[in-house]
């Protein structure tokens, strides 16, 4: 199954952040990355007292059902001591199962297509590196129509890549 992960940093060092999810994402059981977007800086969603995020997004094929992902991203979190300390506040690191497949569920502890991804423009750039704009996105419209829906996007794209750790996607199979 294809599924698509946004990540996003904006303490520490962000890039170093963001690339040590995608090593740790390279590990999981039954996965590979086979996509990675650029990277993109934007100033915070929620308290505006906080650094700017960096954000990027990630194919994987995976084998693992939608919610062992989420559990196995959640992992990673805990394990590079992401802490929540307040509302769409600042963090080492957030992974969000954006995508998986075509597969709509809303269930207490997952909804995909994730909720607020249609209106992110920091979650819609990166995915549109990964995705045709005409691609529908779960009943949410097209990656095209979901872009120009986004008020005044003060995402910006850096010339920053982050690198699979294979250094060879799509070269491991799951």
């Amino acid at each position: 199954m294809t599924a698509y992960i946004g990540l996003g940093a904006n303490m520490g060092n962000p890039l170093d952040q963001l690339q040590q999810a995608i090593d740790a994402c390279s590990a999981l059981p039954s996965t590979a990355i086979t996509q990675l977007s650029g990277v993109y800086q934007s100033p915070p969603m929620g308290p505006q007292d906080q650094p700017d995020f960096y954000n990027a997004c990630a194919a994987l094929e995976t084998h693992l059902t939608a919610h062992q992902l989420l559990t196995e991203l959640q992992g990673i979190e805990r394990t590079m001591g992401r802490i929540k300390r307040r509302h769409w506040g600042e963090r080492c690191i957030d992974l969000d199962l954006l995508l998986y497949g075509e597969l709509v569920h809303d269930c207490a502890t997952l909804t995909l297509p994730h909720p607020g991804l249609k209106d992110r423009d920091f979650v819609l750039m990166p995915l549109l590196d990964l995705l045709e704009g005409s691609v529908s996105i779960g009943g949410f419209g097209s990656l095209d129509t979901l872009i120009g829906q986004c008020t005044a996007s003060t995402c910006v794209k850096l010339p920053h890549r982050l690198l699979s750790p294979l250094n060879d996607l799509g070269q491991r199979h799951v």
